[in-house]
């Protein structure tokens, strides 16, 4: 393995002393999972993309085929990412009983994965798919399942440009069809919380809980440009938590956190918790 950097490897160092016997609590977000092949919306060199809202979802039939069509063509490369060294390291950091829980705001379930159990999501799962009319779920599996049988032909390309959320860029068939709810008829969505959409009460209820029962603060990977995130590092500080950020690029906590590593969450994380 090559040599740490001495900057990088002094905020081990620091990161070790300033957790030291204190419950930690990890947050993190896309960066974590780009060693996976799983792209960020916000990362350096990053194209700015606008991803759809869910008031878009929900207004435009036209919006939802452009959703599912894209979706089920980048699915398999979300389906098909492997844990990388963050997520090992945070999972073995679990087991050793140095992390306490991880709240994520990724959909791609590469945290369980990786064999963490105390996990969070945020944002919802990108494998699971709920009816937003009568709240039944199905299956990702199932949902491509039905989008094969009505729209024969389609491929699933696995050599395309896609996002975090697995949303593929490509051209949608003009009669491509939306399978609907196999129990009420009503409209398929993803089980993630979209753009523009309020997570559930309850996560957010037991994020709260979280911070409060840790005494130190990880985020590994997140820009912290989503409120839900940077709320929880607010509350984090005003709690008098220690607080370290890992991530490529500024952060929105960057002024209130007690240590930043502008590294790689992977480096950082390997070499601490592997």
């Amino acid at each position: 393995m090559a040599a740490l950097d001495p900057v990088v490897e002094y905020g081990i160092a620091r990161t070790q002393e300033l957790f030291a016997d204190l419950r930690v609590l990890a947050i993190t977000g896309a960066g974590v999972s780009t060693d996976s092949g799983i792209p960020d919306y916000r990362g350096q060199g990053r194209v700015v993309r606008h991803p759809l809202t869910f008031d878009q979802f929900m207004a435009s039939k036209d919006n939802r085929s452009k959703y599912w069509a894209r979706s089920y063509v980048g699915w398999n490369r979300v389906a098909a990412a492997k844990p990388n060294q963050s997520h090992l390291a945070l999972a073995a950091a679990e087991r050793s009983g140095i992390l306490g829980q991880i709240i994520t705001q990724n959909v791609d379930g590469l945290h369980q994965k990786a064999g963490s159990e105390k996990v969070l999501e945020l944002h919802g799962r990108l494998d699971q798919v709920i009816c937003t009319a009568c709240s039944a779920f199905v299956t990702r599996a199932q949902m491509d399942s039905m989008i094969s049988a009505l729209n024969v032909g389609l491929i699933q390309d696995t050599d395309i440009e896609f996002t975090p959320d697995g949303d593929a860029e490509i051209e949608v068939p003009a009669d491509f069809q939306v399978p609907t709810c196999i129990a009420c008829g009503g409209d398929y969505k993803p089980d993630v919380v979209f753009f523009g959409e309020q997570i559930p009460l309850e996560r957010v209820s037991q994020a709260k809980l979280a911070v409060e029962d840790a005494q130190a603060l990880l985020v590994a990977g997140s820009s912290l440009a989503v409120n839900s995130g940077l709320r929880l590092v607010k509350q984090a500080k005003t709690l008098g938590h220690k607080i370290v950020i890992i991530n490529r690029g500024e952060t929105k906590a960057d002024d209130i956190a007690d240590l930043k590593l502008n590294a790689s969450t992977s480096e950082v994380l390997g070499t601490l918790y592997l």
